[in-house]
């Protein structure tokens, strides 16, 4: 699959990419770009764009010149950070804790994407939300449920990593559960914190993020899919997905009562 940059219209423009797991299975990833209110840009997570794409946010851009961040969402999400940097030089480069530990020597913001201070920064075009009940790194480095949402309000767009998943990929991937399906990561009952009250946490953070944002138009997943929501509402998709992992959250209630 080619790389292609989708325009969603008011300023929100998505790159669905290409990454392999092992070589074989493309997963795909993403990015966007966005554009402010100021007039100004912003990358939401980093990949390598190819010249064609890179023509393309040239030319909205200024070749550039008007790109003012870089904000790396999801912790584990390093692979494309430097080539980002090293590509729009001049942009504020923010991420998580982990990506200050993993990649040092990049010249990151003191300024945390998981810090109230980013969503403060970037009100006027985003809201922000991270996970509740779960660490936004859990210690087995195989778990990547957590992520920071963001929610561009001007496009009604959500962009989410892992988070939220959504998939639309040929056989074998086509064969996993949650293929065409919206819903959980499916590493929920490994990051769900081991302590009492975390599964209720994570479901009120839920429900309030369907509500809060229930005037959200679409949800760029990665690693793979934009899913519509011309057919349903957030709310209702998330009351649904609530649904499937009721017994991973009554299970972790159990073990931690």
């Amino acid at each position: 699959m080619s790389d292609r940059l989708i325009d969603f219209g008011d300023g929100f423009w998505s790159v669905r990419g290409s990454f392999r797991i092992g070589g074989l299975f493309d997963i795909g990833t993403q990015c966007a770009l966005v554009r402010l209110a100021s007039g100004n840009f912003v990358f939401l997570d980093s990949y390598p764009l190819d010249d064609e794409i890179r023509a393309q946010v040239d030319a909205l851009t200024d070749g550039g010149a008007k790109v003012e961040a870089i904000l790396n969402l999801h912790p584990f999400h390093t692979v494309h950070c430097e080539w980002m940097h090293e590509a729009f030089p001049n942009a504020v480069l923010y991420g998580t804790a982990r990506h200050h530990e993993v990649l040092p020597d990049l010249p990151w913001s003191d300024t945390r994407c998981e810090q109230d201070e980013l969503a403060q920064k970037y009100s006027a075009d985003f809201d922000f939300s991270v996970p509740a009940g779960v660490p936004l790194v859990c210690e087995d480095d195989s778990v990547h449920f957590s992520s920071i949402l963001a929610f561009h309000r001007a496009s009604g767009t959500i962009h989410v990593d892992d988070t939220f998943v959504y998939l639309r990929k040929g056989f074998p991937l086509s064969l996993l559960p949650f293929t065409r399906r919206f819903g959980f990561h499916p590493t929920l009952a490994k990051a769900l914190h081991p302590r009492s009250g975390a599964a209720d946490e994570f479901r009120e953070w839920a429900i309030n993020l369907g509500i809060e944002w229930a005037e959200a138009r679409r949800i760029a997943a990665a690693h793979n899919a934009v899913l519509p929501l011309d057919r349903k509402k957030l709310p209702d998709l998330i009351g649904e997905a609530l649904g499937r992992v009721a017994p991973v959250l009554e299970k972790h209630r159990t073990r931690h009562s």
